[in-house]
């Protein structure tokens, strides 16, 4: 029995109804048409077999499925029914050109194909034509795919290509890449389509790309996933010929084309230059002469570099995990609970000076800088410490404090044997203070000095020579012994003022100025004669009363040149208080001089509601306007100063420059004498006056002063006139009448004296009663 038949004979005619899609059979055919069909019935794809006008003459189940047509509705019709309307004018030249080629395309020819079914929707199709030649003419079979799933997935692999944070290049096994997504052009600097279809060794830079294609057959090989950070240097290429670190992530696809290999690129650029950061950190604190540890919350130590085990002599083995607190001695364990508290709540420590203990047992003074170390979120998550050893800082320390101490005790010595101790004046309460500045030695140039006058007078003057060191404190211990013997001349405040002055500019030390002030008290009269050289004003306090600046001319420092110095006569209440004083007390660090001054005054105000002891009143001063003892750095002088008590009598008269004066200053002294019921040798008192007078009478110009005054200790007498002449004692010829005055005034008097007045002078002389 002969099988053949033509192959796929093109149908006489078309059925409709119950015959539809089955051509007439020769008869001697039959059979093989009918196995023709049921292979057609079987086929998994739509078939659509057309002749060469492009109708359709067959088609099989999967066909009417695909495209929801019934059989019927399609045989007979031209194939284009089936083809999107965009596509149709196209497809007949597409159609009749494949005529004229005859070859066999198969399916998945990369070609962009769509299918319309009957109810208008399109989807995606590959088709896979086989000419059919028959006794007929041409048949052309079209097996058509629906790769609307395909697609799909496609367009989702394609998403999470594009979604992927890193670079992703994909190859086939000849190394040529097939997908990219926008990272990788970013990364690279080549659009996309420069890319695909090139060897993947386009970005490696050229010294690698002899072993890359060997490493990369190796692989098509071994096709294992290899994890990003495979500790391997690998480097890109970008197009502008720029290398950049990278991280490479491998994976294999095997795909129905064959193998394909995903590698996602990362780059590292940012990361390495990060570790190198790190590494030269890590070096840096490697090789630190400081002690340099890390530990946790609790206080374990875990990091411990070289400089430490020099420190404390334990290996990094033998304290890595253990307590910190084995390296303080048990007196200071204590102290690493506290430290520990502190960097829990994030705080850090600087410059903490403590003990620490070696693993030898020795003690060592140590300076710890500690801080807290933060996780990203700022969580406190551990501790660092730098420690270094300041023991020979210390000694050091300690040698330079004894040769300070040794230092500031030799000058303190020297400045206090020239300032001189002031000598205690009866009837003149005083209480004085002295600071030396606590910045270098010490050494300043105050001074203060009370003089007593005689007669019931006391000179109080005070001086400071600006600037600080041995060669103040040596201008002003010569100013100090200038001024007390110009003081016991007797002279007036701005007469010694001025021959200070002179003082100054002899002694030929450039730039160097002095304020001073001189005062003269005359308590019988209740009187402070007062001239100030560029000082600071001094102060009256009286009980009950607002503190006051003393009356006093405004005059230039010393040492300025060229200038006349005035004075003022003020009288003062009884009881009253002289306050005097030097910058050092008023000019402190961030405050205001007037401020300062004002508060002096205020607190002295306070103080004298009722008459203070000096003793207390001085230190309460001094508390009040320097709370920090420790922290001036100025030498501070401080003297009060309260005025004698005034005589118990006093009386005075006038007298001509006549001999007759004489006699009766004599009566006048006999009868004061009496009435106060003096127990003095009155004949000496007599005869003292008698040759005062006589001096007066014979040498100077009238009229005489006479003034008697009387305390509970002491009487005193002063005769004034208006020459200003002073008596010299000389010796006299044995046959000279004269000459012999003063000497018995000498000789007889407890103390006697002369002193200048703007009238011309005044001599007196003292007897104890």
């Amino acid at each position: 029995m002969d099988d053949t038949i033509e192959a796929a004979p093109a149908p006489a005619t078309v059925h409709h109804g119950a015959e539809a899609g089955r051509a007439v059979p020769r008869r001697t055919g039959e059979g093989a048409e009918e196995r023709f069909r049921g292979l057609l019935e079987a086929a998994p794809d739509a078939m659509v077999i057309v002749d060469d006008t492009g109708t359709i003459r067959l088609v099989n189940a999967q066909t009417e499925a695909l495209f929801g047509y019934r059989r019927e509705e399609l045989l007979g019709r031209a194939v284009e029914l089936l083809v999107p309307g965009r596509f149709r004018d196209h497809h007949t030249a597409h159609r009749e050109g494949y005529a004229d080629n005859r070859q066999v395309r198969p399916m998945g020819a990369e070609l962009e194909l769509h299918g319309l079914r009957k109810d208008g929707t399109e989807f995606p199709v590959e088709i896979s034509l086989s000419p059919l030649e028959t006794a007929d003419g041409l048949l052309v079979s079209a097996a058509v795919r629906d790769v609307s799933d395909r697609k799909a997935a496609e367009e989702r692999f394609r998403g999470l290509l594009e979604a992927a944070p890193d670079a992703m290049v994909i190859v086939d096994d000849t190394g040529t890449i097939r997908l990219v997504n926008a990272q990788t052009e970013a990364l690279f600097g080549y659009r996309r389509e420069e890319l695909l279809g090139r060897a993947v060794e386009l970005l490696v830079p050229g010294r690698f790309r002899e072993h890359h294609a060997a490493h990369r057959a190796g692989y098509a090989d071994n096709r294992q996933v290899r994890p990003m950070g495979a500790e391997l240097e690998l480097h890109g290429l970008r197009k502008d010929g720029t290398e950049f670190p990278v991280e490479i992530s491998l994976s294999p696809l095997e795909t129905a084309d064959g193998l394909l290999v995903s590698a996602a690129v990362r780059d590292v650029s940012d990361r390495k230059r990060a570790e190198e950061r790190i590494n030269e950190l890590a070096a840096l604190v490697e090789s630190s002469q400081d002690a340099i540890l890390a530990k946790t919350l609790d206080g374990h130590i875990t990091y411990w570099n070289a400089a430490a085990q020099r420190l404390y002599g334990y290996t990094r083995e033998e304290v890595m995990g253990r307590h910190v607190s084995v390296l303080a001695p048990a007196e200071r364990q204590d102290e690493i609970a506290v430290l520990l508290c502190r960097l829990r709540d994030g705080e850090k420590v600087e410059h903490f000076e403590t003990l620490r203990l070696t693993r030898s047992g020795d003690l060592l003074d140590v300076d710890i800088t500690l801080w807290p170390t933060r996780a990203p979120d700022g969580t406190v998550i551990g501790a660092c410490a730098i420690v270094r050893d300041i023991s020979d800082r210390k000694r050091a320390e300690a040698e330079l404090t004894m040769l300070y101490k040794q230092q500031r005790h030799i000058a303190l010595t020297l400045q206090r044997s020239l300032m001189g101790t002031p000598p205690a004046i009866p009837g003149l309460a005083t209480a004085s203070r002295y600071r030396p500045a606590t910045q270098g030695a010490g050494v300043g140039g105050d001074w203060f000095d009370l003089i007593p006058l005689g007669a019931g007078r006391v000179g109080v003057l005070i001086g400071d020579v600006m600037g600080r060191g041995l060669e103040a404190a040596a201008v002003m211990g010569q100013l100090r012994s200038a001024a007390h013997a110009l003081a016991k001349t007797g002279m007036q405040p701005r007469h010694l003022m001025q021959a200070l002055e002179a003082v100054v500019a002899d002694l030929d030390v450039p730039d160097q100025l002095v304020t001073c002030c001189y005062l003269v008290i005359a308590a019988d009269a209740g009187e402070v004669t007062i001239c100030s050289a560029g000082h600071l004003p001094t102060l009256v306090a009286c009980p009950g009363k607002d503190t006051e600046a003393l009356p006093a001319p405004v005059n230039a420092p010393l040492g300025v040149g060229g200038v006349l110095y005035e004075q003022s006569r003020s009288v003062i209440p009884p009881g009253a208080t002289l306050v005097l004083y030097t910058d050092g007390l008023i000019e402190t660090p961030g405050s205001d001089i007037e401020d300062q001054l004002g508060r002096l005054t205020d607190t002295l105000s306070d103080l004298f509601t009722v008459g203070p002891d000096l003793e207390k009143a001085a230190d309460h001063v001094l508390a009040a306007l320097l709370p920090d003892a420790e922290g001036h750095n100025d030498d501070v002088t401080l003297l009060l100063a309260r005025l004698p008590e005034a005589p118990l009598a006093t009386v005075a008269t006038e007298l001509p420059a006549a001999p007759e004066s004489v006699p009766e200053g004599r009566a006048f002294l006999g009868r004061a004498l009496a009435s106060w019921d003096c127990t003095i040798p009155a004949d000496d008192a007599r005869l003292l006056l008698s040759e005062m007078l006589s001096n007066a009478v014979r040498h100077a110009q009238g009229p005489i002063g006479l003034h008697l005054s009387r305390t509970a200790t002491e009487l005193t007498v002063e005769v004034s006139d208006h020459s200003p002449q002073l008596p010299q004692p000389r010796i006299a010829e044995g046959d000279e009448e004269s000459g012999r005055g003063l000497f018995l005034v000498r000789a007889l008097a407890d103390s006697w004296g002369v002193r200048p007045t703007d009238e011309g002078k005044a001599t007196w002389f003292t007897l104890r009663l």
